[in-house]
């Protein structure tokens, strides 16, 4: 396999609004980045991943586009951002940007213009169509954020295609000039040295000739089977490579929303030359049966070794995946996948022990490495995501479900919880801004901030600097072969990892209680590597994990 920075190298995703904010507007920005890079260089990270700070009317916070080579005015100017692009090279860091392709906001010039009329240049770089015979939608296709993907234009008698909010309309990708306006704007901010992009719904770019109803299946195989992997999409990438990548020192990154382990080799096998990698959403909507909210399964951790297991396969020596279990849209990783009560601190580091052993570019969400946690917003007035506010007033015109009850789901999956501002201190805001936040703070701040953490030894941030030193060094933890031990164990995943003569074995500890594992193997005691816990009692043939205790152990 071809080795390159960008596989080794850790991703750190800034959400910009969240992160800092620099002068006292409630907002993240530009130069609350510039302050905090000695920060990002001290946890060891090599690539940020800004979430877009493209300008934008902020519909679903950035994610609709009005001007893909401007930079938002709340986060800043192009200055700043050259200046961020300057400072995060001169500490050997790498930048990437969010590219999303697949729409852009009902505010762009290009839709503007699109509407004034059927003959309008610009009326074919968006999906139309007449109504139905029964006067309304052109087929059953739902909304990511509910409701019907389609939205009347009165003016033209025509709907459009939306799969988002209403303000995203989709771009229509079998138009050669909205792949050369993607393509320029991507040569604009890879000609001023950014790194690469991580490439929002990218599989969604291809629609389905005709428009096809979606069957009556559940939405996460609608997905797959009618918005995602569409006739021309392998064609649309090849020449985005051919005509952009290649060109530059730069990586490809696809949020892989709708990719199957059966077809992510169409994606990311090298002599395809389509994208370099991406990361899949079977880890990160392993507790998610169908659609978020509503139908919530517990955690099971054989279902996750199974998940990962799986994608290895199906990629192995061919592609590259990113490794995450964490991002904007998903609610917090220790609250999700481990204890963030009674063992909160455990359980974040045994998460991260795992995170940074799984073969992969590790992918870290900002507030992760402090053990963030999820949010109780107790009021819908406090919720800002336009996902759980379209699920919750959806429900109640329905009354499918009670406030309280919407509600009470919104806090465990709502993606909000993932968006509450950096805890910086104990101080004002979290020490984010001296302005009220744009997004209500954790209360819990008080006890989970960097400067708590920072000069604590035994801290979830100091450890995460650590692993990450130590990962730097050992390959092993990144390209190693898996020997997976104790495959079913419902509460412990263990597995060995070998590159050359490196040979390393994990142990993980996923429960509140004490294990006690008996070994067929010799394991040495003075090789711990990582371990979250002060000590590892190893006897004879039994290793002896305390609750959310993890370690990794070199082997001979």
């Amino acid at each position: 396999m071809k080795l390159s920075w960008f596989k080794k190298g850790t991703i750190y995703q800034i959400y910009p609004r969240s992160f800092n904010d620099s002068n006292s507007d409630g907002i993240g920005d530009l130069r609350g980045i510039i302050e905090k890079l000695d920060y990002l260089q001290k946890l060891n990270v090599d690539i940020l991943w800004l979430s877009p700070i493209f300008s934008s009317p902020n519909d679903d916070n950035g994610y609709d586009i009005s001007n893909y080579c401007a930079i938002m005015p709340e986060f800043g100017t192009m200055q700043d951002f050259d200046e961020l692009l300057h400072k995060t090279h001169e500490r050997g860091m790498r930048l990437v940007l969010d590219l999303v392709a697949n729409h852009c906001s009902d505010e762009h010039e290009w839709f503007k213009e699109a509407k004034k009329s059927k003959d309008n240049a610009y009326r074919d770089y968006f999906h139309w169509s007449a109504p139905a015979k029964d006067g309304g939608p052109p087929n059953n296709w739902k909304s990511f954020f509910g409701g019907s993907a389609w939205e009347y234009d009165k003016d033209s008698g025509e709907y459009y295609l939306h799969l988002f909010t209403k303000k995203q309309p989709d771009l229509n990708w079998k138009n050669q000039k909205v792949r050369e306006e993607i393509y320029q704007a991507m040569r604009f901010w890879l000609d001023k040295g950014v790194d690469g992009f991580r490439m929002d719904v990218i599989p969604l770019i291809s629609k389905r000739e005709g428009y096809p109803d979606a069957p009556n299946e559940g939405f996460r195989k609608i997905i797959e089977d009618v918005y995602a992997n569409g006739p021309h999409l392998h064609e649309y990438l090849r020449e985005m490579n051919r005509e952009v990548i290649r060109h530059y020192d730069a990586f490809s990154l696809a949020e892989g929303v709708g990719i199957n382990p059966t077809n992510a080799g169409l994606y990311v096998d090298h002599d395809r030359r389509e994208l370099d990698m991406l990361y899949h959403f079977d880890i990160l909507e392993c507790t998610i049966v169908n659609g978020k909210f509503e139908e919530v399964s517990p955690f099971d951790l054989v279902t996750m070794k199974k998940i990962f297991k799986k994608w290895r396969d199906a990629v192995h020596e061919k592609g590259w995946l990113a490794n995450a279990m964490g991002n904007h849209d998903f609610s917090r990783m220790v609250s999700r996948f481990g204890n963030d009560k009674e063992y909160w601190a455990a359980s974040a580091k045994m998460l991260f022990i795992m995170q940074a052993t799984q073969n992969g570019t590790l992918n870290i969400y900002q507030g992760d490495e402090i053990g963030m946690t999820n949010i109780v917003l107790n009021e819908i007035s406090e919720v800002k995501d336009v996902q759980s506010l379209n699920f919750y007033n959806e429900n109640l015109a329905t009354q499918r479900f009670s406030k309280d009850l919407a509600l009470e789901m919104i806090n465990k999956e709502g993606r909000d919880n993932a968006r509450t501002p950096m805890q910086w201190s104990d101080e004002l805001n979290a020490g984010f801004s001296e302005h009220d936040p744009w997004l209500k703070i954790n209360p819990n701040y008080e006890n989970i901030n960097v400067a708590t953490q920072n000069n604590d030894p035994n801290s979830i941030l100091n450890f995460y600097r650590n692993v990450l030193a130590i990962r730097k060094k050992m390959e092993v933890f990144v390209y190693g072969d898996f020997e997976e031990v104790a495959f079913d164990h419902p509460e412990l995943y263990i597995y060995k990892k070998t590159l050359g003569s490196d040979k390393i074995i994990v142990l993980l500890n996923f429960s509140s209680n004490p294990q006690k594992f008996i070994t067929n193997f010799q394991l040495p005691t003075n090789a711990v590597i990582i371990n979250n816990y002060e000590d590892i009692v190893i006897t004879e043939d039994k290793i002896h994990l305390k609750p959310y205790q993890g370690c990794v152990v070199r082997l001979e």
